[in-house]
């Protein structure tokens, strides 16, 4: 099924391009994306990653790229619910673009997929991601030790944070 075109105040969400995946490739080298993307330098596992099985989506503002959302549904109907995942290119970072991208997505997949219920999961240490998804209404569940392996090679802790539909901000 095609992604459509979602839109909120300031952002557009629209499926991805080639050129869209090859600037975010390009972005994950700044210290302020890389820092939190994962463990690989390696461009084609970042592009397979950016493509995130095509449910990855382009974040514009002013028309220009601003950064990735994708989601990923858990279609058990005893454990409906979609994982969430943004990142901001740099120059659009700390403005709230990234809290209405999450707002307009969730919109579409509680009143277009029928969800009820969205996890999203930074490392611990990412303060001004976590503080940007509280900002949305998500919670925290707990920590998730040893969760994700920095580009160093060493473990970090991640956060799980969840939402219920009604919680939105």
């Amino acid at each position: 099924m095609p992604l459509p075109v979602l839109r909120g105040e300031r952002v557009a969400l629209r499926p991805l391009t080639e050129a869209d995946v090859e600037a975010l490739v390009a972005a994950a080298s700044d210290p302020s994306v890389r820092r939190w993307w994962g463990f690989t330098n390696d461009p084609d596992s970042l592009r397979a990653g950016f493509r995130n099985d095509g449910t990855g989506m382009a974040i514009e503002s002013g028309g220009e790229l601003a950064g990735w959302i994708a989601f990923n549904e858990e279609d058990e109907p005893d454990y409906r619910h979609a994982a969430l995942d943004v990142t901001m290119l740099p120059p659009f970072q700390g403005r709230g673009l990234g809290p209405e991208a999450l707002r307009t997505l969730i919109r579409w997949l509680i009143e277009e997929r029928g969800h009820h219920r969205f996890t999203i999961d930074p490392a611990l240490a990412n303060q001004n991601a976590i503080r940007a998804y509280r900002s949305v209404g998500f919670r925290d569940v707990g920590v998730l030790r040893r969760y994700d392996r920095r580009p160093d090679g060493k473990w970090e802790d991640g956060l799980l944070l969840d939402l219920l539909a009604e919680e939105v901000r």
